[in-house]
């Protein structure tokens, strides 16, 4: 791998932490979610219909993909709404490759080897200690099940993707249609649930909402960029790191507290995931 495919993977990790801490700034996370979720209508767009038609057989993928999106944003806005990003984004963002590994291993017929198990390890321990945080600093236990559901949500469109992606014959297509189904579907199931009220009427919610969408593109674009010109597991491996990103805008930002056990378990989590992708 390149200096540069590094550096640009090391950015989409940021972006991925930025696009979720931006999501935290608002007073409404369901608002700001609704409003990532208009916003990536037309960047889908953009970037879709200029390019060759997609593989008709995809079609299926990218609607899944996109109903699976609207639980994934679902959780993971009700979990922000209940504890800090520094905690938060840990669990749900670690979690997901840990269920992946064990649906993999119990289910799929993958191939674990010694250290991926104790990758696996690692990363559990990792996530443990986080949620165990979770009891003995106080903060709400609401979180847990949310950002849990999130990693559930999260581990199953990553096997969408994955498929859907190869059998639509061009990735950049196939997730900017994702993008577009994406959005669709979470900003029209939000207004039946919850109406036209779940609009934010502030003009600065709108841009930084707008940018949260731009930037989750990005950190997604990038990284199936990088997949294409670099191994796949090491980019899957240092995209990772976006996990320490979050934890220091958690911090630094937004005046989280950070105690030392926080920050054991958010290294071995990033440890495990590395570990467990390579």
């Amino acid at each position: 791998m390149s200096i540069w495919v590094l550096f640009a993977v090391l950015a989409a990790a940021f972006l991925h932490a930025l696009w979720n801490a931006l999501i935290k700034v608002g007073t409404s996370k369901l608002g700001a979610m609704v409003i990532l979720s208009v916003a990536e209508i037309p960047i889908g767009l953009m970037i879709a219909l200029p390019r060759p038609s997609m593989d008709p057989a995809a079609w299926p993928w990218v609607l899944a993909a996109g109903c699976t999106h609207f639980f994934y944003k679902t959780f993971l806005t009700f979990a922000y709404e209940k504890g800090d990003l520094s905690r938060v984004y840990p669990i749900a963002r670690g979690a997901a490759p840990l269920v992946v590994a064990v649906v993999g291993a119990l289910f799929l017929n993958d191939v674990i080897t010694g250290p991926q198990y104790a990758g696996i390890g690692v990363l559990a321990l990792g996530i443990a200690l986080m949620a165990r945080g979770v009891f003995t600093d106080g903060e709400s236990r609401r979180l847990l099940p949310f950002a849990l559901g999130s990693a559930a949500a999260t581990a199953t469109y990553t096997l969408l993707d994955g498929l859907g992606a190869r059998v639509s014959g061009d990735a950049i297509t196939y997730v900017a249609w994702v993008f577009v189904a994406d959005g669709l579907i979470f900003t029209l199931g939000s207004l039946l649930l919850r109406g036209t009220a779940v609009f934010p009427r502030a003009p600065r919610a709108w841009a930084v909402g707008t940018f949260a969408s731009l930037a989750s593109y990005g950190a997604y674009a990038i990284s199936i960029w990088a997949m294409t010109v670099a191994p796949i597991a090491v980019v899957a491996a240092l995209r990772e790191t976006s996990i320490l990103f979050a934890v220091l805008i958690g911090w630094l930002m937004f005046g989280e507290r950070m105690t030392r056990d926080k920050a054991i378990a958010a290294l071995m989590i990033v440890a495990g995931v590395i570990v467990t992708r390579l």
